[in-house]
């Protein structure tokens, strides 16, 4: 997850083009640039950035409600104390801040981290690989390991710098279980033209934002809360009761590159069952806010289930390695390497699909 080009300086990684609003949660390794001033312009950024959002902001805040439905209550003293945030909203209340983030000076190094472009075949064929398919300065995948590790030092790094990893976290692990969040065809499906509701738009932007509200009938947080007490309790006792279990079968802190690659696989599989199980150019045509829409709606639902029960049972697994406080001395001096590039792929020529993403900034089109 490296913002800019790394360079090897007597020992030490820096990043050219790094400046110190990005030390929030980007990777620079140096004392010098985590005691660099930090800026607290958190208010603004839900007024400045484009409305644009994976899963949408209805997906995001159920992934978020069903999470806080599941967590333990020491790990809800935890985040909530992270978060400053007391209320039963403090997940679902930052769910969304890392795709308004992105779009500001200081967090445009992270637009990379919400997806993973795999470069696979579908409908014929779909697969997520790691060194193929993580970008150079960053994936979905790399950034989930890299905040999983940053919010676990507490006394390292600064508060805000811990609040802004699990604010990445719980973003991150919504992001990666929509499927054309973990494919590269025609920019996560961005450049594949649809219909819906007689409207113009495309493929991208009707699983992230489209579909979850034609279901739930709106996208305020009490659609969220609503629909994340309706996932709870299929999820407790209904039709995911069965297979919850075998959703965290990849859930291990200690290795969580490999946790978020396995999120990405499952997710990614869909495209080529869901998705467009007949090709791009069979979703191009007629409206898909009906027989489309039945078909995907289920898959939807069943992803948004996996990423807050996923969330929980990840945010509990942090909790219970945090009994070291942070230090009030001002000082934070890293225990261990917090830069982040040991979960980057090898370097490499860059391929069509990752120069075309590079080329729109990474935004979504929404």
């Amino acid at each position: 997850m490296i913002a800019a080009n790394l360079v090897k300086e007597k020992k030490t990684y820096v990043y050219e083009r790094h400046v110190a609003p990005e030390s929030f949660c980007a990777l620079a390794p140096t004392s010098s640039i985590y005691q660099a001033k930090m800026y607290s312009s958190l208010a603004l950024l839900a007024l400045s950035a484009p409305s644009v959002h994976a899963w949408g902001t209805l997906g995001h805040e159920t992934v978020a409600f069903i999470a806080s439905n599941f967590v333990q209550a020491k790990t809800k003293t935890w985040a909530q104390g992270i978060l400053d945030d007391t209320s039963n909203a403090y997940l679902a209340n930052v769910a969304t801040w890392a795709d308004s983030y992105r779009y500001t000076a200081a967090g445009k190094f992270s637009a990379p981290y919400h997806f993973i472009d795999a470069e696979d075949n579908p409908p014929k064929s779909c697969s997520v690989n790691f060194d193929r398919d993580c970008g150079s300065d960053g994936c979905s995948v790399s950034a989930i390991a890299n905040y999983t590790q940053r919010v676990q030092q507490p006394g390292s790094l600064s508060a805000t710098e811990v609040n802004y990893a699990l604010r990445f976290l719980i973003h991150f692990l919504g992001d990666v279980t929509q499927p054309l969040h973990d494919e590269a065809l025609e920019i996560g499906g961005n450049d594949i033209d649809v219909t819906w509701d007689s409207e113009s738009t495309n493929l991208h932007h009707i699983w992230d934002t489209e579909m979850p509200e034609k279901l739930r009938g709106g996208y305020a947080l009490s659609d969220a809360q609503a629909w994340a007490a309706n996932l709870t309790t299929e999820i407790k006792t209904g039709i995911y009761k069965s297979q919850a279990k075998s959703w965290l079968a990849n859930s291990d802190i200690s290795d969580a590159q490999s946790s978020a690659l396995a999120w990405a696989s499952d997710a990614n599989k869909y495209v080529c069952s869901v998705v467009i199980p007949k090709g791009a150019s069979a979703v191009e045509t007629g409206n898909l806010d009906g027989a489309y829409y039945n078909s995907a709606i289920s898959t939807i639902e069943l992803q948004i289930a996996k990423g807050g029960y996923r969330l929980a049972d990840w945010l509990d697994k942090i909790a219970a390695t945090q009994t070291t406080k942070r230090s009030d001395d001002g000082e934070y001096v890293p225990q261990v390497d917090l830069s982040g590039a040991e979960f980057l792929p090898p370097p490499r020529e860059l391929s069509r699909a990752k120069l075309a993403r590079r080329a729109i900034g990474y935004d979504c089109k929404h």
